[in-house]
């Protein structure tokens, strides 16, 4: 087995309301920054043992399909690396 880390990185699907990003983006355009959008996004590391880096991109899928997003309102991406 070799130890990989996975990047999951979750964030609200286009569309949906995400309060947090407007409150950023307001409080930095009075600071003078021009930006068309800002989104929040979540990021977990999770180290893993796998038996490559596919099995660890499977099992890291799993944990946001089942608890670390919510695929109705979230979008999300896992990168695996060796660790």
């Amino acid at each position: 087995m070799t130890t990989y880390t996975a990047t999951v990185t979750v964030r609200l699907k286009r569309g949906v309301l995400d309060p947090e990003a407007e409150t950023t983006k307001r409080a930095l355009e009075r600071l003078g920054f021009e930006l068309d959008a800002l989104r929040f996004t979540e990021r977990y590391e999770v180290d893993l043992d796998a038996a490559d880096a596919d099995a660890a991109a499977e099992r890291a899928d799993e944990m946001a399909e089942r608890l670390l997003a919510n695929p109705t309102i979230h979008d999300y991406e896992v990168e695996v690396v060796e660790a």
